[in-house]
């Protein structure tokens, strides 16, 4: 992002500008919470003085509102729960009511190509989500698998709190891991890749997302059955303001 420089202004009043810009252009929905100020101090290359000082400019112009959660932006726009959610993972819901889920987390080394999307050192171990869905007659309807990156234990707590218990056996709720990432003040963006396998007849889609700092957050691997699934996407184009 480039930055203006003019010397006309003190420089909690150009963090503020540039702060106010990049809301405008939706780096972070209405009534999302904003990152903290270490963050937004590395993001602009200034103190966290200088933070507290724009943030309390933009608390007085009414643009910016604090609770005990922290800082949320409060310009106008649709709330973020009208906005279809990504599922987590891609793909996890089903039509068929007959289908058997199963969920688990473990700790352990991603595979290499896993490793390489999230900047990982080769065999450090990460939070993994394995998520599996069965049809009525047992055969695999689509499985995936999730590598969660060092940014995104660090940031989410409620991902962070996994480590102790991924075991690979216990069973794993991360529906809510997209809306967790939110609320922790990433804005979400995410790149999906589908090809054919050439072995069976399946389709593989791997979805990478990455946050407004585009610090890598997850790599997903979901492989479904081409001849009883289907893959349906959707999004949300948000008003011309």
């Amino acid at each position: 992002m480039a930055r203006t420089t003019p010397h006309d202004r003190p420089l909690y009043r150009r963090v503020a500008s540039e702060l106010l810009s990049e809301l405008r252009d939706g780096a972070v929905p209405p009534g999302e919470r904003l990152p903290g100020e270490r963050q937004l101090a590395e993001h602009f290359g200034v103190s966290r003085e200088t933070v507290r000082q724009a943030l309390e400019l933009l608390r007085r112009d009414g643009l910016v509102s604090t609770d005990r959660r922290g800082s949320h932006t409060a310009l106008p726009g649709p709330p973020v729960g009208h906005l279809s959610p990504l599922s987590f993972p891609v793909g996890a819901r089903t039509p068929d009511p007959a289908a058997v889920d199963r969920a688990t987390v473990s700790w352990r080394p991603p595979p290499a190509e896993h490793a390489a999307a999230l900047g990982l050192a080769p065999h450090r171990p990460t939070l993994m989500h394995r998520y599996e869905s069965f049809g009525a007659d047992g055969a695999d309807l689509r499985t995936a698998v999730t590598s969660f990156s060092a940014v995104a234990l660090a940031e989410v707590d409620e991902l962070g709190r996994y480590r102790d218990r991924a075991d690979g056996t216990a069973a794993a709720h991360l529906e809510r891991a997209y809306d967790w990432m939110r609320r922790a003040g990433l804005t979400l963006h995410h790149r999906d890749a589908i090809t054919r396998l050439v072995d069976r007849p399946s389709v593989r889609v791997t979805r990478l997302v990455h946050d407004q700092y585009a610090r890598p957050l997850e790599i997903t691997d979901l492989v479904v059955d081409a001849r009883r699934e289907t893959l349906v996407y959707e999004f949300t184009q948000p008003a011309a303001r």
